[in-house]
Order: C-alpha cells, then sequence, then structure tokens
C-alpha cells in the first residue's frame, strides 16, 4: 500500500514537469525573395511551442549556437519568486557563443497565450521568438467549449537588414526608417497586389475545415509597428488576453500592440466559394507608402473554390479620430465569473478598494541626445546596462553597480544615463502612471507580473483621473499601450519577489534606453522568500572570475532525446522507491 502511493506521487511529480533542448542557430532564409540571415530554434523560424500547464515545473536547455552572447525571455510568463530565470541583462549574465544553459522554473497560477524571444542586441529583429502555451489544469473548467483546433500566428515588422545593420544604426545616432514588410509566422504577404508585392514570395495558408471553430493565438512580436489584425468576413470573439480571460465579446478587427498577444475564437460559418485574407496592417504610421503596405495570410477552407481576390478588408478608418482604438482598447475586460488561474489578488478582484503603497509616474518623451548619443528615457534617466547584472550584484554586497535612485515622478532635472532601479515594497499595491509625452503609440511590458489596466485617456494625468477607474472588471496582462499625448493607469499587486524589468516593447526604444528595473526586496532576507541562486548561474563582469569553464555538449542532442532522458530517470526512480519500500 506504501509503495502504491509512493508511485502515485511520483508519477504526479513526473506529470508537473517540461523539459525541452533547444538549439539556437542563424538559419538562411527568403522571407522577403532575398537570402537573410534569421534566428532559428531547432532549425524552425518562428521556433517551437512550449506547451505546459499552469504551476508545472519548466526545464529549458539552451544552446547557443550563434555568434553573440544570448539570452531567451518569456514576455508575459510569471515565475514564483525567480528572477534568476527572467532572461533579461538585469538578472541574467548571458549565454556565450558556443555554450550550453538550462532554465528552470516553476510558473505562477497563470493561463493562456504567451512567446518567448531573444532580449539582447535587437536579436528579435532576426527572429528567434516563438509561442508560449499555457493550459489549464483538468479539474479547472474552460469559459468555452473545447475548439476544434489551435492556430498561432506571429504578426510583427520586418527589415530585410540584419539585426547587427539595424543596431548599428541606431548606435550611429540613426532612425530605423520604415519597415519592408509585415510578416506573419516568418512569411512575406500573399500577393494581394502587384504592385506591393512581388512574385514567388512564400505566404502563410491556414488550413481549416468548415462549421469548426479554432482558437487564433495572435502575437505582435515586430520592432515598433502597431498592428490592426482581421479576417475577412469574420467575427473574432476575443476570449484571452495575456493569461486572462476576458468578457467575451465579437470583434470585426483589434488593434494589437508591439510585445501584446490576444486569443480570439473564431467559426468558419462562410462559404467556401473562395479563400479568405488574413490582415496584419500598420496602425499610427505616417509616411504614405507605409500606411499601404499589409501583412496578408490566407484562410482556406478545406472545401474551397478558388483564391482570394479583390480588395482587403477595411482597416479602421480612423486616421483623425484618435479615439476609436483607445475605445477599443477600453472595450476589453476581464470575465470574473471565469475558474482557472486568476490575477492577484487571488480570488477577490476587490482590487479597487485595496489601497495604494506607491505611485509611480512615469513619463517618456522624444529621443534627447545626451553626452553626444541620441537615447530615450523614462523620467529623464536613460537606462545603461552594467556588465555585472544588478541581482547578481545585490547577492555579492557589489557596490557601485547600480543605484535605487529612480525617480518616482517626472521632473525637468538635466537627462542622464545611469544604471538606475525602482525601489518597491514586497506585498505593496503599486500604481504605475505611464505619461506618453511622444508623438507615436508606446507599449510598455513588466516582467514577472500582471497588472489591472485601469484607466487611459489623453491629456496629463493628474490624481483626480482616479475617480474614473475601473475597479471592477479591468483586463489583467503584462502589456499596455499608451497612445500618444495620453496617460495609461495599472495596478500591480507586488507579491513576487526579486528584480523585475519595466521596459518599452517597441525595441529600439528599448535599446536606447527607456526600460528601468523595479526591484522587490524580500524583508526576510535572502533564501527565505525567493528562489536561490541555481547552481548552474553564469557569471559576467565583477563577478566573471567565478565563471568556470564549460565541457561543451555536443549539438546532436534533440528535444525528444532530452525529454526520453528525463522520463528515464524519472522511472528508473520510481523503480528504486518501489524496491526499497517493498523489502523494507
Amino acid at each position: 500500500m506504501a509503495a502504491a502511493v509512493v508511485f502515485a506521487a511520483v508519477v504526479a511529480s513526473a506529470a508537473a514537469q517540461a523539459e525541452v533542448r533547444w538549439e539556437v542557430a542563424y538559419l538562411t532564409l527568403e522571407p522577403l525573395g532575398s537570402a537573410q540571415k534569421v534566428i532559428a530554434i531547432n532549425n524552425q523560424f518562428p521556433g517551437p511551442v512550449l506547451n505546459v500547464t499552469t504551476n508545472e515545473n519548466v526545464r529549458v536547455n539552451v544552446q547557443n549556437n550563434l555568434d553573440e552572447p544570448l539570452l531567451i525571455t518569456w514576455d508575459g510568463i510569471q515565475m514564483r519568486m525567480n528572477s534568476w530565470q527572467d532572461g533579461v541583462a538585469g538578472t541574467n549574465c548571458p549565454i556565450p557563443p558556443g555554450w550550453n544553459w538550462t532554465y528552470q522554473f516553476q510558473l505562477k497560477d497563470q493561463i493562456g497565450s504567451f512567446f518567448y524571444f531573444p532580449s539582447l542586441g535587437l536579436q528579435r529583429a532576426a527572429g528567434g521568438y516563438g509561442p508560449i502555451t499555457v493550459n489549464n489544469r483538468a479539474i479547472v473548467p474552460v469559459p468555452f467549449d473545447q475548439p476544434d483546433g489551435d492556430i498561432t500566428l506571429f504578426i510583427g515588422d520586418w527589415y530585410t537588414k540584419s539585426h547587427i545593420e539595424l543596431r548599428n544604426m541606431l548606435d550611429d545616432g540613426k532612425d530605423l526608417g520604415v519597415p519592408d514588410a509585415i510578416l506573419i509566422n516568418g512569411r512575406a504577404p500573399y500577393r494581394y497586389d502587384n504592385t506591393l508585392v512581388r512574385d514567388g514570395l512564400q505566404y502563410e495558408t491556414v488550413g481549416v475545415e468548415p462549421g469548426k471553430t479554432y482558437r487564433f493565438r495572435v502575437h505582435n512580436v515586430g520592432i515598433s509597428t502597431s498592428l490592426n489584425f482581421r479576417i475577412q468576413n469574420h467575427n473574432m470573439r476575443l476570449v484571452e488576453a495575456e493569461g486572462t480571460y476576458t468578457n467575451q465579446q465579437n470583434y470585426t478587427n483589434l488593434d494589437i500592440h508591439v510585445g501584446q498577444s490576444y486569443s480570439f475564437l473564431v467559426t468558419m460559418d462562410q462559404n467556401a466559394s473562395t479563400d479568405y485574407y488574413i490582415v496584419a496592417s500598420p496602425r499610427f504610421v505616417s509616411d504614405p507608402w507605409w500606411r499601404e503596405v499589409n501583412g496578408v495570410a490566407i484562410l482556406q477552407y478545406s472545401n474551397s473554390e478558388g483564391s482570394a481576390s479583390g480588395p482587403l478588408p477595411d482597416a479602421p478608418n480612423d486616421y483623425y479620430d484618435k479615439v476609436y482604438s483607445m475605445n477599443q482598447a477600453r472595450s476589453i475586460s476581464m470575465n470574473t465569473s471565469a475558474g482557472a488561474a486568476r490575477p492577484n489578488p487571488q480570488g477577490s478582484f476587490r482590487y479597487g478598494s485595496i489601497n495604494i503603497t506607491q505611485t509611480f509616474v512615469l513619463k517618456n518623451e522624444p529621443p534627447l541626445r545626451i553626452n553626444g548619443k541620441r537615447r530615450r528615457t523614462i523620467n529623464r534617466i536613460s537606462y545603461s546596462p552594467p556588465e555585472t547584472p544588478l541581482r547578481l550584484a545585490d547577492l555579492h554586497n557589489l557596490t557601485g553597480v547600480y543605484a535605487t535612485d529612480f525617480p518616482t515622478m517626472p521632473s525637468n532635472a538635466p537627462a542622464r544615463i545611469a544604471s538606475s532601479a525602482l525601489n518597491a515594497s514586497y506585498k505593496g499595491f503599486l500604481e504605475i502612471v505611464f505619461q506618453n509625452n511622444d508623438t507615436d503609440v508606446q507599449t510598455y511590458h513588466l516582467d514577472g507580473y500582471s497588472f489591472f489596466v485601469v484607466g487611459m485617456d489623453y491629456g496629463e494625468w493628474t490624481p483626480d483621473r482616479r475617480n474614473g477607474y475601473n475597479k471592477q472588471d479591468a483586463i489583467s496582462r503584462s502589456t499596455t499601450q499608451v497612445f500618444p499625448g495620453g496617460w495609461t493607469a495599472v495596478l500591480v499587486s507586488l507579491d513576487n519577489v526579486g528584480i523585475w524589468n519595466l521596459r518599452a516593447e517597441k525595441l529600439d526604444n528599448w535599446y536606447r534606453g527607456q526600460e528601468v528595473y523595479v526591484k522587490v526586496p524580500d524583508p526576510q532576507g535572502y533564501n527565505i522568500t525567493e528562489m536561490i541562486i541555481p547552481d548552474n548561474a553564469l557569471y559576467c563582469g565583477l563577478l566573471k572570475e567565478r565563471q568556470k569553464p564549460q565541457v561543451h555538449q555536443t549539438n546532436s542532442k534533440s528535444s525528444a532525446l532530452a525529454g526520453a532522458r528525463w522520463s528515464a530517470r524519472l522511472l528508473a526512480a520510481v523503480t528504486l522507491i518501489i524496491a526499497a519500500l517493498c523489502f523494507s
């Protein structure tokens, strides 16, 4: 009897593990008709899906076969007290070229659609991204019928220049200019317009069956362009936004800003006389040519009778009406009756009655020239990553690496470049107001957390704006847009100890310093609440002497092989435990 109990416990533990091996390398493809090096994972562009279940322990073994350092970050994934695995420069030393490193973390209580990507040096502009699907546990019902299929679409602007060329342009003080195209799943547009799209390009085709309903998980993984997404003649029922089930409503189109993710249910209820267009088009852009460029894929019924033709479905006609997109964003709210993972504070949704313990008003401005360099700022601070990650510096009591002197309110102080962090309080309830004093849409993301998007409007934020906050069913997510000349307010429960990256998701703004780290220290001290530093931690900067040489592994191990060996180890452990109990 005891053996059976232990066997069940070990099997349950085994089921709560997910392990994959990824090889990150350059791959030569022709997304726009000429050879271009992209970053692929296991020879896939976009990369393979990381399919996990809430609360699982995840191990991702990464082999860096690039010619430059690499970090993988997990956009929207909340790790339990474990910023050591966040995969950004403030918490991790990068994986050197040719080296191997394993991320190990436990998911918090969350579900939904997310993505991973390389976080250093504009590498995402070359690819390296892929989907993360976090499923409900079997005992928790989903607030809609099981779809007949699951379809992931990555939409995003794309340059034919390499990420290194783009990086050099920014270093030289230049802007990146207008992108060359919008890709869908790494592929060029369908030839909807002979003058805009050259012949012979590979495009994405999504095959479906008539009468069935599919879950479309759509991610904007581009560099800087907000995109409007739509499917010709089909309603899109929004059901989830970055880990939160939404109040379900139909959209004919939806603006998806850089770094944002959504899930839609789409029923194949049209006739099959032709294929249908799937479209992603630029939003809030001034260049006349760029406004006409679209990413186009094909929705193809299995009994389709012909190719898609004619004009694309119309984008919102609101060039002079900036309220349309904001009202659309305000219409997205949380399904408070759904089960499954819930945002913090857990189980109550009474976030509107919780006392705010800290307020940060974070203002960005147009590019500023600081020390002769063109930089981006928040509260007139342009972040410069030190060679030693902040979290490592704290652990080893290093001084002078960074300062917790980031201003919590905007000022007219001289702009400066600094390694500066925001000091926050564990178990506090934080109000962050993003004030956008630029002419472009900004998108902000906070690692390690979801936040309630309680308000957005045009003009300057003032404390009396709190009277208009949504205090009942604001969407909880990790990435929010801030419209030009406007503000967005979010509330977040600081329940996750660590140092967490708060950044602009637009890659050029992020690269030029539009980020800050939020320090949430454990008041009880190290190794009490937070996960301890992993055994395989990498060292760099002032701690580089601690780094031991790595015995390089061969590149022939596949993800499947790694998984098989992990299963074999578990089976061996189960066998030994049963044997010990049987003969005790």
